[in-house]
């Protein structure tokens, strides 16, 4: 397709929006890695009528593509063509409900355990140690210290790639480890979290406890983005991506900006002078090197999306 007929597609899509339209806004700076190139063009909806009242007027020919708190991606250097939505003020409401949250996909899962323990809601604690924000968290299935979005989650509401907005409860989704069933293409814009009422103090005391455990074990001052490689299954190995990692002598390792944490080896840092190719290239020697070691074959957990090489 050429640019003009892009533009005038992309034109099209966008009359009457309530929402803020951006030609080639740069992502990088949005990206806890600080790295990568450019959105042809960035969405930012008005609200949940908005992105679907646009949704429905996007040609199929164009690429589309959500990005929420950029916590846990690599945007590549070349960028990102087509339209990328990003999901900001209009969908960051929480509403508190006696046995649980309703909360919108742009709230920092950090915010919305603050919430929960405000509300004395107990069970939401986990969220104080994941990065990011609610709508990938329920895409991802996030998890940690004994607990993720299968286990909380009462239903996730979506607007589809044709503009539909449907609501759909948690088996729906069919959750697995660091995965969902989403439509392809759909954006989740709401979700319903439940917690079980409890002592306000008892749940600020979790959430600090996980907090701290976090700062101890994690480089959550770097430039990083999360778990870099999902554990193993079981039955491929009974050792965690990180042992896997340090066991091939990785822990530290480095290429051009980009390096393996020696705080927590299954986090990546950009040292300053990174690019995301060279964040994705010592990713991948780290997956080389593991697999000589143990023979077993890590996954990436952090999304890499875009064109490689330089944005014009």
């Amino acid at each position: 397709m050429t640019a003009p007929d892009l533009n005038a597609l992309v034109e099209t899509a966008f009359v009457g929006t309530r929402g803020r339209v951006t030609a080639n806004a740069p992502l990088g700076p949005r990206t806890w890695f600080r790295v990568g190139g450019a959105a042809e063009w960035l969405f930012q909806p008005a609200d949940t009528q908005d992105l679907a009242e646009v949704m429905q007027k996007l040609s199929p020919e164009l690429p589309v593509m959500a990005l929420g708190a950029c916590s846990n991606v690599i945007v590549r250097d070349g960028g990102i063509d087509g339209i990328v939505v990003r999901l900001a003020r209009g969908f960051a409401d929480v509403v508190v409900e006696a046995d649980g949250l309703v909360v919108g996909a742009a709230c920092l899962d950090a915010t919305v355990a603050e919430h929960a323990a405000q509300a004395g809601l107990a069970g939401l604690e986990f969220l104080a140690g994941i990065p990011g924000s609610i709508g990938g968290a329920v895409r991802m299935n996030a998890g940690a210290y004994g607990s993720d979005m299968a286990a909380v989650l009462d239903w996730a509401e979506i607007v589809t790639r044709d503009g539909s907005v449907m609501t759909l409860d948690s088996s729906a989704l069919k959750f697995g480890y660091r995965r969902s069933n989403l439509p392809e293409g759909a954006l989740v814009t709401r979700a319903r979290l439940r917690g079980t009422p409890a002592q306000p103090a008892d749940v600020a005391a979790r959430i600090a406890e996980v907090r701290a455990a976090r700062e101890h074990s994690q480089p959550v001052r770097a430039r990083t983005g999360g778990s870099t490689f999902r554990n193993p299954a079981p039955e491929e190995s009974q050792r965690k991506a990180w042992q896997l990692i340090d066991d091939a002598g990785c822990r530290g390792l480095t290429l051009g900006g980009a390096q393996v944490s020696e705080k927590h080896c299954n986090f990546l840092i950009n040292t300053g002078t990174a690019t995301a190719a060279d964040l994705e290239a010592l990713g991948e020697d780290v997956r080389k090197r593991v697999a000589q070691h143990s023979g077993v074959t890590l996954h990436w957990e952090i999304k890499r999306i875009g064109k490689t090489g330089v944005s014009a």
